[in-house]
């Protein structure tokens, strides 16, 4: 972290480097802390998820009955809820998987010692948001066939015919382009902000208690650092809701694929 002194004595505040922190190998420039924190959120969920099933009972335990809980809100209340009882089971494992892998990573941001929330990456949103990009249209093509699926994105029924020179592009690149990029964008931006925001007042307040000999600073510090912990439990609401509004928005979209008339 920044929030040190600096060379005049003062304080300098967290910035974009405490996001994108240097490569962990100088010859392998792209594999950084973040790519770390991925990788360790696949052997957290592959060990979790195995160990919930290894001895599984009529009774669950606590490993699963939270696996259990866990699995059942995604597809009840995300993938049954969203795309419907009659279409949403074969789209459950992608759902499941968006929602866990995005919630661990997002959840590193307040993780002591690790600090970071792999989604303030914009590269693993994105990936993410391109993964939902193809599921849906692929869906709707193979449902629609191609010219249909397309027909009915941009021609919406019932909508004057001099509209649609400008509705129809607009639809397409709604589908195409701002739906990805929007999902991609939401969970960035939410991540990299509160991240940021979380240190200068982890940071600023250690300054102004171990740096600063104004007692009034002192203080201000302190409540600073109160401040720090509520935006802590603040922030991790922000990383669950986050994960939760990314696999609902991604079920919406698959939903509006495999119906007609979407």
């Amino acid at each position: 972290m920044n929030g040190l002194l600096v060379a005049d004595g003062g304080y300098q505040p967290p910035g974009v480097e405490d996001v994108f922190p240097p490569a962990l190998f100088g010859g392998v420039p792209w594999f950084a802390k973040a790519m770390l924190l991925v990788l360790l959120s696949v052997v957290v969920l592959v060990t979790f998820f195995v160990a919930m099933t290894r001895k599984q009972a009529i009774v669950p335990g606590r490993l699963q009955f939270a696996g259990e809980l866990l699995y059942n809100f995604v597809r009840d209340g995300i993938g049954r809820d969203v795309i419907g009882s009659k279409e949403f089971k074969p789209f459950v494992p992608l759902l499941f998987s968006l929602f866990t892998f995005i919630l661990v990573n997002n959840l590193f941001g307040v993780l002591p010692f690790v600090s970071l929330p792999t989604m303030a990456h914009i590269a693993y949103p994105l990936v993410l948001a391109l993964i939902v990009l193809v599921v849906y249209n692929y869906v709707g093509i193979r449902r629609q066939g191609f010219i249909t699926y397309f027909r009915e994105i941009m021609f919406i029924p019932g909508v004057p015919a001099y509209v649609y020179p400008i509705l129809a592009p607009v639809e397409l690149l709604t589908v195409l382009i701002i739906r990805p990029f929007t999902l991609t964008l939401r969970l960035f931006a939410n991540m990299f902000s509160g991240h940021l925001l979380l240190l200068v007042f982890i940071t600023g307040s250690e300054y102004m208690i171990f740096h600063v000999a104004n007692p009034l600073l002192k203080g201000a510090g302190v409540l600073t650092g109160g401040m720090a912990l509520v935006m802590t439990f603040f922030e991790l609401f922000v990383e669950i809701f986050q994960a939760y509004i990314f696999t609902l928005l991604a079920a919406l979209y698959i939903g509006g694929a495999v119906n007609e008339g979407h």
